[in-house]
């Protein structure tokens, strides 16, 4: 009914594959939102929004005889029947080996969709995340043995790319774009380091971001009761402020 040509939304009308990216990727992290503000009497809602895109892609796919709603369900049932056999047949697997199938039937799939395909980097997409893209190129990397199989190296390489940031800041004439690059390799080595402990990157920044934004904001209501002004107080006095509502934490 949205995209009737006569009866229907104008916006919706409107609206292509191309032009609905921005809107899923939105949705999708408001699902991510809900879920981490552990809001789940809102959850239904969001994931309703999100599987709306879904059928506004699927109708679109059917608008242009390409697909419809049946074929995109029909498409990941049939792909998670073929990465378990280990539940959908009669393979039986440790959780290390059927995370190792997985893995080897994606490469797989990836080969069959794309001939061309000689990296098993092929396929990652480069508008993810910049942290999630990292994340995923190194699990990519560790399925085909480039990885470290102990933590010490992992430490080691982000001390290592902190003295090259530091000797790029001594120069004489400091280089930004190499100052750039430099600070780039930091932050891929700490990815690296958050993957070997079985965290999620995006995930762990997320929480650091709503940590500080927390605690900032009781600097704020500290300082707004003893009517002072950020500005107005030096760096040694709101480092104060700081510890005292990282204490209230406790």
């Amino acid at each position: 009914a949205l995209r009737d040509p006569i009866t229907g939304c104008p916006w919706d009308q409107q609206q292509d594959f191309k032009s609905l990216v921005p809107h899923t990727l939105e949705e999708a992290y408001e699902v991510a939102d809900t879920i981490t503000r552990n809001a789940l009497d809102e959850l239904p809602g969001e994931l309703g929004d999100l599987l709306f895109q879904v059928v506004f892609y699927a109708e679109l796919g059917k608008e242009q005889a390409l697909f419809d709603f049946n074929d995109v369900v029909q498409a990941v049932s049939e792909k998670l029947v073929r990465r378990h056999p280990h539940v959908f047949g009669d393979r039986n697997f440790s959780e290390a080996q059927a995370q190792a199938n997985w893995e080897a039937t994606k490469a797989e799939e990836r080969r069959q969709q794309d001939a061309s395909a000689t990296s098993a980097l092929d396929g990652i997409p480069r508008n993810l995340p910049a942290l999630t893209r990292a994340n995923k190129m190194q699990k990519r990397c560790a399925a085909v043995g480039f990885d470290w199989h102990e933590l010490p190296p992992v430490l080691e390489k982000i001390y290592e790319e902190l003295d090259e940031v530091m000797a790029e800041l001594k120069q004489a004439e400091q280089d930004p774009a190499r100052i750039a690059d430099e600070l780039g390799d930091v932050l891929f080595a700490c990815v690296n380091l958050v993957r070997h402990l079985k965290q999620d990157p995006e995930a762990v920044l997320r929480g650091a971001n709503d940590k500080f934004e927390r605690r900032f904001r009781g600097v704020e209501q500290a300082l707004l009761v003893d009517d002072k002004r950020s500005q107005d107080c030096s760096l040694s006095e709101l480092d104060g402020y700081w510890r005292q509502v990282k204490l209230k934490e406790r």
